[in-house]
């Protein structure tokens, strides 16, 4: 691991192919600072999940990191943490987490998510 970062762990959703589509979109900009994220399938992990503090429903609709102070943040807090830690994806974490902005992609995720989820039969 290289200095200066500690690892956080990204707990996403292995059976959506979006999902699993952006986390390799993300490793490619990542390079080297991906190495810094450890990725945690939640497909059938409720048991875990719920030992952790993450409800399983919310781990289906919402992304939770575990920061390197084994704090779980959720939603776009957990993008923002997990973009910051990339140099081309700063500006983009800076924009979503806009007073403005914040809440307008927070609505507009949570009707993607779950039309996502219907489609699948898994809501």
């Amino acid at each position: 691991m290289r200095e200066g970062k500690e690892k956080i762990t990204v707990y996403y959703d292995g059976a959506c192919p979006s999902c699993i589509k952006d986390r390799k979109n993300y490793e490619k900009l990542a390079g080297e600072s991906g190495e810094d994220v450890c990725w945690f399938d939640i497909t059938g992990q409720d048991k875990h999940l719920r030992d952790i503090g993450i409800d399983p429903h919310l781990a289906l609709t919402q992304l939770h990191v575990r920061d390197e102070h084994q704090k779980i943040v959720s939603e776009l807090d957990a993008y923002i943490l997990l973009m910051s830690r990339v140099f081309l994806l700063k500006p983009l974490a800076w924009f979503i987490g806009l007073p403005v902005i914040r809440p307008l992609l927070s609505s507009l995720y949570h009707r993607m998510v779950n039309r996502r989820l219907e489609r699948s039969g898994r809501l």
